[in-house]
């Protein structure tokens, strides 16, 4: 499989309801996920994994959400995916994100991943 075909996959799972199922297969223990718009890093599968549950539990509703675009660089492993959500938050009213997530890859998992988004504010 190639890289962008690992991303595809990836982002198919996801848009299936399948995000926990996704993370599980593709991020690999000793992942990175790096915030940018803040810094906030996170080492390893166990962080993320609770960054991601934490941030559903915030969701109240999934309205929407997609994949706009995706690319790879075969050579050094590397893949971009800009994505979309259209999202409700518990208290905090229904919101538009948009985010490019950059993932590094070792075989077929992936390593590092940064997160370039601005989130409008809620409400």
């Amino acid at each position: 499989m190639t890289y962008l075909e690992k991303a595809k996959d990836f982002q198919n799972m996801q848009a299936q309801g399948k995000t926990m199922e996704a993370f599980e297969k593709y991020y690999a223990e000793d992942c990175t996920v790096i915030e940018m718009p803040t810094g906030e890093t996170r080492n390893g599968k166990a962080a993320q994994r609770k960054a991601i549950q934490d941030w559903f539990g915030m969701v109240e509703e999934m309205h929407e959400g997609g994949c706009t675009s995706i690319t790879a660089n075969e050579e050094d492993g590397i893949t971009t995916c800009e994505t979309w959500f259209d999202v409700s938050f518990k208290g905090a009213g229904r919101t538009m994100m948009k985010e490019v997530g950059v993932q590094k890859w070792r075989g077929d998992q992936i390593v590092e991943e940064r997160f370039y988004y601005h989130m409008p504010p809620r409400g």
